[in-house]
Parts: structure tokens; C-alpha cells; sequence
């Protein structure tokens, strides 16, 4: 492999690795010598420094990382707190998929199948957008249906 394909495993690697990787580690994935991935190293981290990038390259517990530049960590934050990019819980994907597979139903019926008291999941839900109000049931106290909204 030639430098330049080098210098792109060798980002990827470390991009990829769930935690930061070694000098020794990258030789051996790589088939580099030291000095070669030490150099690769420097130039990665110059590049990432000088590219006035989002991401940065850092040095840590003894190996290399790429993480977001603290600069964008506001914006990073406001990705993280957006509802739709988090994952569901148990009880929200259980109450999600009688909505899906009974719909349209109440609060009241969900409770019933679910067992539990079915609040909470269903705030979660609508928050994320996952279900919506489909109606009123034409009963006593009229309550809320609900159904998917895809």
C-alpha cells in the first residue's frame, strides 16, 4: 500500500476503533513500521489542526482518538438531546408495537394488554413523533385513540 492509501486505513483505524488505538496496534493492523505510523500520526494531527476541521485528532491513554472539536460541542449537544436520535425503551417499544399492531386504541386498552400503567411510553411516543392522537373513542369519557404516524 502506498502513504496515501496508508494515512486513510490508518484514519479510518482509528476512527472506527470503539476506543483509542496504539501506535503498536496500528503496525499491527496496518503492517507499518513504527516510524511510519508515528509520521502518518503527526501529519494526521497537523492536518486535523491546520483544516479548521469539526473533528480533531487527540492523544489519549496512550493511543489516538477522533473526537468533535470543543467548539462544536454546543451543536454536538443539541444533536444528543433531540429526541429522534435517541433509542426507546422497553416499555415504549412494547406500547409502540401494540399501538402498531391494534391501532386505533386507547390509553386504557394499551394498559390492559400491557399490564402497566402506560403514561410515561406514551409522552415518549409523541414526543419522538412516533404516534399520534388519531381520534376519540365513542364511548363514555371519550378518550383518546391513538395510532402510528408512519
Amino acid at each position: 500500500m502506498n502513504l496515501l492509501q496508508a494515512r486513510a486505513v490508518i484514519e479510518a483505524l482509528i476512527f472506527a476503533a470503539p476506543e483509542p488505538i496504539g501506535v503498536p496496534q496500528l503496525c499491527e493492523l496496518t503492517g507499518l513500521t513504527r516510524h511510519t505510523v508515528q509520521q502518518i500520526l503527526a501529519d494526521l494531527s497537523e492536518d486535523y489542526q491546520k483544516g479548521h476541521r469539526g473533528l480533531q485528532m487527540i492523544e489519549v491513554a496512550k493511543g489516538y482518538q477522533i473526537c468533535t472539536h470543543p467548539y462544536c460541542a454546543p451543536y454536538v449537544e443539541k444533536l444528543q438531546k433531540n429526541p429522534r436520535s435517541t433509542g426507546l425503551s422497553q416499555a415504549a417499544m412494547e406500547t409502540l408495537a401494540i399501538i402498531a399492531y391494534k391501532q386505533p386504541i386507547t390509553r386504557a386498552e394499551i394498559e390492559v394488554l400491557r399490564g402497566v400503567r402506560v403514561d410515561s411510553a406514551l409522552n415518549t411516543l409523541l414526543e419522538k413523533d412516533l404516534i399520534r392522537e388519531a381520534g376519540r373513542k365513542d364511548t363514555p369519557g371519550r378518550p383518546i385513540l391513538y395510532g402510528t404516524t408512519r
